[in-house]
Formats: C-alpha cells, sequence, structure tokens
C-alpha cells in the first residue's frame, strides 16, 4: 500500500516558496498567492495534464536487461513486449550487454549505444537506478521499473524509491513504478464500438476482471498500473484520461493515494468534463485510532475523510470488482437520462416486488405510472395484475407481439428514464423473444434498459448472443449490481448538471480576520476556552457575551455586566471537557449564588490539580439544538471540517459528516443532509425550526479558519454550537483550539 503522504506537487510549490526567503505559513499570502496557482493555504489550485500518448503508444521501445533464456522470468516479458511491439508497429531494441541477440533481434549492448531516443524503456534488471541516470542522457522520455523492493518493504525501500525518483526528476523522463508490471502493452481489442473503459490499478492482478470485459463486447482503451507511484501517480492518469475523447469511464483500484490534493484536481478535471470516476478504495477497516484533544478528530476516521473527498468531486466509490466492472461499463457506454424514474417489469408480481423492494432501499425513484399508461398496459396485461410499477406481464404476453408492444409503452412515459427488467432463469422459448424485444426497444430508445440475467449458468444463447451482443442494452447477472450501477448512473448525471469547481472560488488572498487569529495562536499550546472563543470571533462566529474573572468579587461585577441568568466555567488551556469535572455551573440567577459557585469551582480546579487562569461568567444562551462544528487534519488531504450533532453525547451518537476544503455553500448544505439527525433541525414534536442557514455560514466560516489558518491550528472543535430558531443564529457555547 502505498503512504499517505502530502505528494509532491504540493510540497514543491511550497519549496519554491520557500526558496525565495519566505516561511511556507507566509508565503502562501504572498507572491504565489497572487499569481494565481495556490490557494491561501498554499495548496495548487491547477494541476498539469502530463502528455502520456508516448507512454501507451510509443514507437519506439529498449527492453533494459532483454533475455531469451529459458526459465528465466524476464524472457517471458520480453516475448510479450516483442508480440506487442509487432501489433503495434513499434521499433524493439533489447538492451543487454552480454547478448548478441534476443529472440532473432541483434541486441544493444548499452543504454548509451541505442540508435534514436526511445520513447519507452522497460528496465528488466534488479538495479534500475544507474540506467534511469543513463535514459536521461539519451533523451528517453519514459521508463517502467518492474523491481520490486521499494517503498512496500519499508524504511530502507522508501529511500531507494526516493533516490529513484530524484534521479528520475534529474533526467527529465517520466517513470512509472517501480513494483509494477506491463499490464499497459496488453491486447486491447480495436474493433468494439463505442466508449472504452480506462483503467487505473495499484495492482495488476485486480486489473484483470475489467481487461476481461472485452470478451463480453465492452471496449478497454488503456490500463496504467501504477504501482509504487514513485513518479507517476494516479492523478496524472486520471487528469490524461479525462481529456481522452475516448474514454466514457475511468475505473480504478486504489490501495493508496500519493497525494490528496492532486487526486482532487484530477478528479475535478473529470468532473468539470462530465467524464465519471469509479473507484475501489480499500481501507474502510482497520484504519486506526488516532490520538486527538477534540470530537473532531476522534470523530473523523481516515476512511470517513476519503469517502468524502470522492463524493464531493463526484467519484463514484463501490466495493467490490464486479461492481467496478458493471458500474463503469454501464457509465461508460449509457447516455444521459431523459428522466430520474425507474420502472421495474418483470414476468413475475414476486420477482418485481422483490427488485422494487431494492432499487428503492439504494434511493431510486420508482414513479406510480399514470393511470391512462395503466390502462393502455391493461390492453395486453390481464386486469388483475398490477401495473402501477413494477409493472408485471404474468408471463404469457411475451411470448407474442403484446411483449414488445408493453416495453414500449413503458420506455414511452415521460417520467421513465430507466427500465429494469430481471429475468431470474431462462425459459425458452418465452425468454428468448423477451430478450429480443429488449434489445430491439433499446435500440429505439434514448433510455436505459437494463436487463438482469439471473441464470447461473450464463451459457444462454439468449443471454451470449442476444443481450451481450447488443451495445445499447447494459446487462447484469446480479440484481445488485444493477441497482447498483443504475444509482450511480442517475447520481453521476445529476452531479454533473449543478457541478461547480470549487477550485475556481477558493480564497486565493487571505482575508482580514486571518491578521486578528495570528496574534491568538500560541504555537504548540491549547488555547483555553476564552482564547479559543476570541479566534471564533475573529471569523465572525457569534459567542455568548462573557467575561475572564479572578475573584469572587470580579465574578459578581461581570454577571450583572453580562446579565442574568448566567453560567459559569473553570477556564484553562489544558482543560479540554469541564463538565466531567463539574466544573460548569449552570443556570445562576443572584450575586450569592455567583460568588458560591466561584470558590466552588476554584476549590475542584484545587483539588483536580488544574492550573486555571481564570473563571469564565458567560450568558446563558436559550436552549436550541446542539451540533459540533470542527476541524482537524488528514495526513493525506490536509486541513478538514466536521459538523454533526454535539452536545455531551458527541462521541456516543457518532453523527457527523466531513469535507475536504475547498468546498461550497452547496456541499456545507449536503454535509446536515447526510446526518442521521438533521429532522432536529426541522423541528420535531413541536419544537420550531432552527436556523440552518446561520448553523451552514458557521461551518463555511470554520473552512475559511481551515484554509487560513491550516498551518497553525491542528484541531478545532465547537461544541456545542447552538442552532437558535430560524432566523436567530447560532452561537458558540464552547471552544476548544489545539496550535500546531
Amino acid at each position: 500500500m502505498l503512504g499517505s503522504t502530502h505528494g509532491t506537487l504540493t510540497t514543491d510549490l511550497r519549496a519554491r516558496v520557500v526558496a525565495c526567503g519566505q516561511a511556507p505559513g507566509a508565503a502562501v499570502h504572498g507572491t504565489a498567492a497572487r499569481e494565481g496557482d495556490l490557494d491561501v493555504s498554499g495548496r495548487p489550485l491547477h494541476a498539469p495534464v502530463p502528455d502520456l500518448d508516448r507512454l501507451f503508444r510509443p514507437e519506439s521501445v529498449a527492453v533494459v536487461g532483454a533475455s531469451d533464456a529459458e526459465g528465466r522470468p524476464t524472457t517471458g516479458i520480453t516475448r510479450q513486449l516483442l508480440g506487442w511491439a509487432g501489433r503495434a508497429g513499434a521499433r524493439l531494441y533489447p538492451v543487454h550487454p552480454g547478448r548478441p541477440s534476443v529472440f532473432g533481434l541483434d541486441c544493444v549492448p548499452s543504454v548509451a549505444r541505442l540508435p534514436e531516443p526511445v520513447d519507452l524503456a522497460v528496465l528488466l534488471v534488479a538495479d534500475p537506478l544507474p540506467v534511469i541516470e543513463e535514459l536521461g542522457a539519451a533523451k528517453a522520455r519514459f521508463a517502467v521499473v518492474f523491481a520490486s523492493g521499494y517503498a512496500e518493504t519499508g524504511a530502507a525501500g522508501a529511500a531507494a524509491q526516493a533516490r529513484l525518483a530524484a534521479a528520475a526528476e534529474r533526467s527529465g523522463l517520466r517513470l512509472l513504478g517501480p513494483n509494477t508490471n506491463l499490464n499497459a502493452f496488453e491486447e486491447f481489442r480495436e474493433d468494439l464500438p463505442g466508449p472504452a473503459i480506462a483503467l487505473i490499478t495499484q495492482s495488476g492482478h485486480q486489473g484483470r476482471p475489467l481487461h476481461a470485459l472485452q470478451q463480453l463486447g465492452i471496449r478497454v482503451s488503456h490500463w496504467a498500473p501504477t504501482g509504487n507511484e514513485a513518479d507517476l501517480e494516479t492523478a496524472d492518469f486520471l487528469s490524461y484520461f479525462a481529456e481522452r475523447p475516448e474514454v466514457g469511464a475511468v475505473a480504478c483500484y486504489l490501495e493508496g493515494l500519493k497525494d490528496g490534493r492532486t487526486f482532487l484536481l484530477a478528479a475535478d478535471r473529470a468532473a468539470r468534463r462530465g467524464v465519471p470516476v469509479v473507484a475501489v478504495k480499500v481501507g474502510r477497516t482497520g484504519t486506526g485510532a488516532r490520538t486527538a484533544a477534540s470530537h473532531t478528530g476522534k470523530l473523523t476516521g481516515a476512511d470517513q475523510v476519503v469517502d468524502a473527498a470522492m463524493r464531493q468531486f463526484g467519484v463514484v466509490r463501490v466495493d467490490a470488482l464486479d461492481e467496478l466492472q458493471d458500474t463503469a461499463a454501464l457509465l461508460a457506454r449509457a447516455r444521459r437520462p431523459a428522466a430520474d424514474g425507474v420502472v421495474v417489469y418483470s414476468i413475475s408480481g414476486g420477482t418485481g416486488a422483490h427488485v422494487a423492494d431494492l432499487a428503492t432501499a439504494a434511493g431510486l425513484t420508482l414513479p406510480a405510472l399514470s393511470r391512462a399508461r395503466q390502462d393502455e398496459l391493461h390492453r395486453w396485461i390481464p386486469d388483475d395484475l398490477s401495473v402501477a410499477n413494477p409493472v408485471d406481464s404474468g408471463g404469457h404476453p411475451v411470448g407474442d407481439r403484446r411483449g414488445r408492444l408493453i416495453i414500449d409503452a413503458i420506455l414511452a412515459d415521460p417520467d421513465v428514464g430507466v427500465l429494469i427488467c430481471p429475468i431470474t432463469g431462462p425459459f425458452p422459448p418465452m425468454s428468448d423473444r423477451l430478450a429480443q424485444d429488449l434489445v430491439d426497444a433499446a435500440e429505439t430508445t434514448d433510455k436505459l434498459v437494463c436487463v438482469v440475467w439471473g441464470s447461473p449458468v450464463g451459457t444462454e444463447p439468449a443471454y451470449r448472443e442476444t443481450l451481450l451482443g447488443s451495445s445499447r442494452v447494459a446487462t447484469f447477472r446480479t440484481v445488485g449490481n444493477c441497482v447498483t450501477a443504475v444509482k450511480a448512473y442517475l447520481d453521476h448525471h445529476r452531479f454533473t448538471r449543478a457541478y461547480r469547481s470549487p477550485f475556481d472560488e477558493a480564497p486565493r488572498t487571505p482575508s482580514p480576520s486571518y491578521r486578528k487569529a495570528q496574534a491568538l495562536v500560541r504555537p504548540g499550546h491549547r488555547l483555553s476556552e476564552h482564547a479559543a472563543k476570541q479566534l471564533l470571533r475573529a471569523y465572525g462566529i457569534r459567542v455568548p457575551r462573557e467575561q475572564l474573572v479572578t475573584s469572587a468579587a470580579a465574578a459578581v461585577r461581570a454577571a450583572g455586566q453580562v446579565g442574568y441568568p448566567v453560567v459559569m466555567k473553570a477556564s484553562a488551556p489544558q482543560l479540554a471537557h469541564k463538565t466531567e469535572l463539574g466544573l460548569v455551573k449552570i443556570g445562576l440567577t443572584s450575586a450569592s449564588q455567583v460568588r458560591d459557585a466561584y470558590r466552588e469551582l476554584i476549590d475542584i480546579a484545587r483539588y483536580e490539580d488544574v492550573a486555571l487562569d481564570g473563571v469564565l461568567v458567560c450568558q446563558m444562551v436559550e436552549r436550541g439544538v446542539e451540533m459540533v462544528v470542527g476541524m482537524t487534519h488528514d495526513p493525506l488531504f490536509g486541513p478538514t471540517v466536521t459538523v454533526g450533532l454535539g452536545g455531551v453525547l458527541v462521541e456516543v451518537l457518532r453523527d457527523t459528516a466531513v469535507r475536504v476544503p475547498p468546498f461550497g455553500e452547496d456541499q456545507a448544505r449536503a454535509m446536515l443532509g447526510e446526518l442521521r439527525g438533521r429532522t432536529l433541525l426541522d423541528g420535531v414534536r413541536g419544537a420550531p425550526p432552527r436556523d440552518v442557514d446561520a448553523l451552514v455560514e458557521v461551518v463555511l466560516r470554520v473552512q475559511r479558519m481551515a484554509l487560513e489558518l491550516g498551518d497553525d491550528l491542528a484541531e478545532l472543535d465547537i461544541n456545542p454550537l447552538m442552532v437558535l430558531e430560524r432566523g436567530q443564529g447560532a452561537v458558540a457555547l464552547d471552544a476548544l483550539a489545539v496550535c500546531r
């Protein structure tokens, strides 16, 4: 698995700023930001699209370490490359100092003796480092390093990989690998019509099922086996494939990402162009516990961040390779939906009801057909069968001309964009005719026709010849995969219709709040609640009226100025959770209560050995819905923003949503939609609706803090953020901030 570290693009950009004599934190607000290449946090807003044409379609290839000796692994690889070069019309040069020829081709003794600067060099040697340097001098454009034993083996291997990457950068060539293979030079069929799938896999074996889709008539145009990604990474290939006119979808198998930002920039490029990206990303479990002081840090797991980041930029995440195949194939070939409605049509009421249940549970919309449409269907279907949706034909009509008329009538409904027809098993000749009618109907409509062929045999002519012979019918073997793919298809087109790149609107210069906040930051320290609230105030986030006092008399005076009733809290930088220690007193309504509370808080703090910087006397805010909003750092994506249900049960409920900056208001509102407790904000059991607009504004202001103070703040936690009635705003009742 690849390491989760900030990648070279972000690091290089920051390094250029440091080289100009400025600290990284300050530089992002200076020259680099004005150039428009970086956002206010110092992260790139644009990523170049590498020209990889000569990697995938080289005209000249050198095989360094070529062999034809029996029993050697390199012999099989050399033979594969020879076969590929013969099909592609590429010039191939075996390079070996000790062999006069390989498979009848004259050997070149060294890279320096190559007759021309080659487009691609395939390195089959144990130590590729010196060869990389030689290739640079020979003006080679690309190198594939087959050898393993690098970052996947530990610290020493990672150091060797870093040396390899540095040598490639000095040489000017681009490197694929190490620890990769030659899947890029498999046999790709040129006779298949329609848009193609391009593959990106960090494991060659995991791409095999997708490459085999060609045998089912689905075109595959490229395969990028990225290996350890010492140089070329997933983001490079994703950006490149998104620009290729023949690519209808990109399918990815990912074990890790080299750099979170470059991946998002590549996904953004695909989203802008409407190119679907479907990914299996391993690592949903076992991400490990993270030590964090704030609720936000404890609640946001690494995989939750990956999931959210992919969703933000329209990457469809699936769990299994069969889902990856079916979803990518559908998204690559299906036209834009004419409507979002899905109709299930079956010869069996039980089958239709079952599939309709699964589709509805997945979030698909199954509209009831109009009364006029149902009356039309009952011309060919018995009156005692339901045709509202799902449509049950009863079986017999599919054996004659009525079968096609039923399908055409369903597809003619303006609310229907997708027809799903499950055929649980073959029942020739009627199933053969049903399959043919579905294929014929699909050829005459822009709407999506999906068939689930449930037979475990899969050798029936209706399946192998009729259904798989059509490029207009999407054929599946399981209902689950069909529903997953259709949901992804409709979601993708809904997403791209509304997509606006957040990188276009990302802030490039600091806000006036930034300078105020800098004065409050104490590097390496946790701020007290009072100081953390001052930080929030600097960014326009509302906090209660409060005063920090150091005597009982001052507490009484402060209570009079703040206004009764008041809340009193012990305040100290290292005091994260005060309620558990009894260091919060609420609902105080008199001077005597304030004096007594002050003395009690001081006594408890002394007993608990907590060094206070004072006691906060705070305005008591009317009750609302308690939320948590915060930011923390992900090792891959950098600052992240979290929102969820807050209060003392925040870690029990764990009802949160997360996003990676930059994002806009639409994503902030979408975060709320992901919460199980979202309805609390709308008002339940007679409670009034809450000020959702104010909550969204707090989320966006915390995002601005994350962007501008990301190098200064390790964690920020607002809990509870009391969301008041609609129109009355939201108030941060408590806050915690940990400085980096």
